[in-house]
């Protein structure tokens, strides 16, 4: 398991695309291909588009990501989860074994919402508290057969 990336959520997403891009002088990253939320989607035009920024954090912008996103407080709710991974932000790591990671969890009785493939195209994804209340992603890339 490694470190992917730490979404943050912001009220004023271009402040936070100017800070993190023009201030501190990290690049922006293609968006990857999305899959519609319903509620929070752009789906106006020929591609999907949220209300986010990529922006990479490392020497390969693809593997240490920074995520920043508008906040949508009611997300998990109308996906009937109890972790929202854009009312507060989170950090995620990606992990080759999800189903190992949620055998761990559920070994030590943490409780995890599991959105499946849901936001980016062949990202697998599950949110959940760290002791401390932090939400935490594992995701995996799955292959086009899974």
């Amino acid at each position: 398991m490694r470190l992917h990336h730490v979404n943050f959520v912001s009220d004023d997403m271009p402040a936070m695309v100017s800070f993190y891009r023009d201030t501190l002088g990290l690049e922006e990253t293609p968006t990857p291909p999305l899959i519609e939320i319903p509620g929070y989607s752009d789906t106006s035009g020929p591609t999907v588009k949220n209300p986010a920024a990529f922006i990479g954090a490392g020497p390969d912008p693809q593997e240490l990501q920074l995520h920043l996103c508008a906040p949508d407080h009611e997300l998990g709710i109308r996906y009937g989860m109890f972790h929202n991974p854009v009312d507060r932000g989170h950090y995620a790591f990606r992990c080759d074994d999800i189903e190992e990671v949620k055998q761990r969890l559920e070994a030590a009785n943490v409780p995890y919402s599991d959105y499946g493939i849901w936001a980016v195209k062949g990202w697998y994804q599950i949110f959940f508290f760290d002791p401390a209340g932090n939400l935490v992603e594992v995701q995996q890339v799955m292959d086009e057969t899974s």
